[in-house]
């Protein structure tokens, strides 16, 4: 064998974790030589990796990580999950990433681990293993960045984490309804009716680590309350996790009315895309205003997310790069002029 080609073999001692390791129809092994561009053989409770010098010993950290996560997850009481894609790139993306051993211990640990109901939700990438920890630490948090890096979905999580544990006694999901300005009543049905559009990924969210019938019991119990920006004005928010999504679009009063109705014992998420802004051109958005206001304030947190961080569909992240590459583009070609 050449010095350019590598074999390596990996032994399991728990034979049950394989099935949830390898992934239904070893779709999770499919998924790292496609990737990496090695071969992965399993024989019982070995499996051997055969690539070139570089990507073999990166499949191998990779399997350990999502190995030892499983174990890790049995050790602790709880039954572990099937691997997901999503998991499997996650740890790719972490051991291939420079100065990335502390982040592949913590994914390994099954650290920002988030539990609800459903099933435990889990930090795929170094950010997001920052800013969940930012949630759970700080009293005020900014997620910053393109769609798909989990700023959204992740807030929800450790709301849901916390309510689950009785950190918190409610949950509020508010949105600004730009897109709906003064048209909104021209739509049919009552104001939930109209403003329900607007708020639909953050119900989504909720589905997703709530079962339907507790979502649905709790939001008439007033435990879970999602309301658009607008329904915010006057009051105060204590003993609550507060959620701001798409906060982009927010004017810089909006985003203080909202800021400033954080209450005793609760928590504050603002997320947004400030390369996704639909308010009118020439309104300032009320989240760069905010950044730019808030940035040295002390016990106010903020994440910046980037295309690296997306974990929706790999094609996702392609968009997310190619809008920036043209961007970036249009910016060089507007200062030659």
């Amino acid at each position: 064998m050449s010095s350019d080609t590598a074999s390596i073999q990996l032994e399991f001692h728990d034979h049950s974790l394989l099935p949830l390791l390898f992934g239904e129809h070893d779709r999770n092994l499919t998924r790292i030589e496609q990737k990496l561009k090695v071969s992965l053989a399993p024989f019982g409770n070995t499996l051997r990796i055969s690539g070139d010098g570089e990507s073999a010993p990166v499949a191998q950290k990779t399997l350990e990580a999502l190995y030892r996560r499983l174990e890790k997850t049995r050790s602790k009481g709880r039954e572990p999950w099937a691997l997901e894609i999503g998991d499997v790139d996650a740890a790719m993306a972490l051991v291939a990433s420079v100065d990335g051993a502390d982040e592949v211990r913590r994914f390994a640990a099954g650290e920002a681990v988030l539990e609800t109901w459903k099933r435990p939700i889990h930090a795929r990438s170094a950010n997001q293993q920052v800013y969940v920890k930012a949630l759970l630490d700080h009293e005020l948090v900014f997620g910053l960045g393109p769609a798909g890096t989990g700023k959204t979905y992740l807030a929800v999580a450790v709301a849901a984490a916390m309510l689950k544990a009785k950190r918190v006694d409610r949950i509020i999901l508010s949105r600004p309804a730009v897109e709906a300005g003064e048209r909104l009543g021209f739509l049919p049905g009552d104001m939930k009716d109209k403003v329900d559009p607007y708020l639909r990924p953050l119900y989504d969210a909720l589905y997703d680590m709530m079962p339907g019938e507790q979502v649905e019991r709790r939001l008439a119990a007033g435990e879970i309350e999602v309301a658009p920006l607008a329904f915010m004005r006057g009051r105060t928010l204590a003993n609550a996790f507060v959620i701001l999504d798409e906060a982009q679009n927010t004017t810089p009063t909006q985003m203080k009315m909202f800021l400033t109705r954080l209450g005793e014992r609760s928590r504050m998420a603002i997320t947004g895309d400030l390369s996704q802004v639909d308010l009118p051109l020439g309104a300032k958005s009320g989240l760069r205003d905010a950044v730019e206001a808030l940035d040295s304030v002390e016990g106010v947190s903020f994440i910046e997310f980037t295309a690296a961080d997306v974990v929706r569909h790999p094609l996702v992240t392609r968009i997310v790069h190619a809008y920036n590459r043209r961007e970036g583009s249009l910016l060089t070609t507007g200062n030659k002029r």
